[in-house]
């Protein structure tokens, strides 16, 4: 585990107490964000039929939404690494809510893109990474636990706004369903209100030097650092250039990029990503096309369901151990090989009871990689760097998460048969599994070296230090 990312936080959090109502909060603010544009696809139909559009028309909606949230993450990052997670929530809350009200009022499919899709998903993006970033300043020991509590909001939401949502359709059709949705998400702004800032209760180091000794240390490095200063005076364009640079670090750290554990992350997570979500999207009606009914069909998803639920905060618990916590990074590339050994061999379910079979082992792995998700990025860049890096995760990833159900949806068409979508989804996240194992361990390699080599440095600096101190003693011994 990298240490950085354990023990630089400069305060001791204090792993629970008020940290629970923090996962609290967080579970309902992720639990929308999740679940919420997949919860819309009840309204489809009738959508569909108003504007009389086609179904890949209206299929863009969720595919905005979902976009959208992800390419706000770098604002959203920027706003609460400037003002902290509990407003950007409450803001996420009341965007969701004014573009559901909006929309109520839509006269055109491109009306609901925007308010739906463009207003919304940016809403979704502000409760989401503050809501994974706040956890990180609450929770050190217990952290995968909590994340792994937290991401369990996603299936709970849904699985709730699924039966509420019919019973509005019902009730009140499209439009009327839009108003109640807006007022229903304004409960973020109740979770954001619960996402207090951690008291960050400062613990140095003491020092083993007299109050003398450390004075003259500093002494002594303020003049190294003049000489260096006085040697390389700085140009005008090295300081609008670091002017420039202090700006935008100020915001979002760019330097992640050259971050070798980030890098890791980022290059396996857009591969998977391509795969990642059309597998549940496609659940259902590759059942109807095997013949399955819709009540049938319907049912897989709910099985599924249950079983994420379940393994969600199971896989918090299991990483939150002393044997996987360590090296908690080969869990997390065995969940993401898990999800594509599934994927290929889906098609090889026969009839209704193999993809029952299928529906769990599937929510098995969903589970585990979802809980994970974060995590592993924490665990990597560290808390204080999180907020960045969480940011430009997303919106690189957006254009997998944009363009992934649409492709799969065309070799639906063009083979008219779906294995052939599962095989190609298995693909797309079993190599970056593979690729994770193998990376990971590379880094894993790097970092007991690097870590190897800090402690020769600090001893032999201990030595000459000492060696330093008996030769001045001798000195003045001598001169005595």
């Amino acid at each position: 585990m990298p240490p950085a990312a354990a023990t630089n936080l400069g305060y001791e959090p204090p792993d629970g107490g008020w940290g629970w109502a923090v996962v609290f909060a967080a579970f309902i603010s992720i639990g929308f964000s999740y679940a919420f544009p997949k919860s819309l696809t009840i309204y489809f139909k009738e959508i569909q039929e108003y504007f009389s559009v086609s179904y890949s028309e209206i299929a863009w909606l969720s595919s905005v939404m979902l976009a959208s949230m992800y390419a706000g993450g770098p604002v959203s990052s920027m706003l609460v690494n400037r003002y902290g997670s509990r407003p950007v929530v409450m803001v996420g809350g009341l965007l969701v809510c004014t573009g559901m009200v909006l929309a109520s009022l839509g006269t055109t499919i491109i009306h609901l893109y925007l308010c739906v899709g463009v207003i919304g998903g940016f809403g979704l993006a502000f409760n989401l990474q503050p809501a994974l970033t706040i956890i990180g300043t609450y929770f050190q020991v217990k952290r995968p636990l909590a994340n792994g509590l937290a991401m369990t909001g996603s299936p709970v939401v849904l699985s709730t706004l699924a039966p509420l949502n019919q019973f509005l359709f019902d009730s009140f059709g499209w439009r009327g369903s839009f108003l109640v949705l807006g007022s229903i998400v304004l409960n973020c702004c109740v979770a954001g209100a619960l996402m207090r800032p951690v008291n960050k209760r400062a613990e140095f180091q003491p020092s083993n030097g007299s109050p003398t000794s450390r004075r003259k240390v500093s002494v002594e490095a303020a003049a190294v650092d003049f000489r260096s200063q006085s040697a390389n005076p700085p140009t005008k364009d090295d300081t609008n250039k670091s002017k420039c640079q202090s700006f935008v670090s100020r915001y979002i750290d760019v330097s992640l990029f050259t971050h070798r554990g980030f890098l890791i992350y980022l290059i396996g997570n857009v591969l998977m990503f391509f795969g990642f979500f059309a597998p549940v999207v496609f659940l259902a009606p590759y059942a109807k096309h095997l013949g399955t009914d819709e009540y049938s069909a319907a049912l897989l998803l709910s099985i599924f369901a249950l079983v994420d639920m379940f393994i969600r905060p199971v896989t918090g618990f299991l990483g939150n151990s002393k044997w996987i916590r360590p090296r908690i990074q080969y869990f997390f590339s065995f969940a993401v090989s898990y999800n594509g050994v599934c994927h290929l061999l889906c098609p090889l379910a026969s009839g209704y009871g193999g993809l029952v079979v299928y529906a769990v082992f599937f929510g098995l792995g969903f589970g585990m990689l979802s809980a994970l998700l974060f995590e592993v990025l924490m665990d990597l860049v560290g808390t204080h760097r999180f907020s960045s890096a969480v940011g430009l995760v997303t919106i690189i990833e957006c254009g997998p998460v944009l363009l992934g159900p649409p492709i799969s949806g065309a070799l639906v068409d063009m083979f008219g048969d779906y294995k052939y979508m599962y095989y190609a989804c298995g693909v797309f996240v079993l190599v970056p599994g593979i690729f994770f194992f193998i990376m990971h361990y590379y880094n894993y390699k790097k970092l007991d070296e690097e870590h190897r080599q800090s402690m020769v440095v600090e001893m032999r600096i201990s030595e000459e230090a000492v060696e330093l101190k008996l030769n001045q003693n001798e000195k003045t011994d001598n001169e005595r």
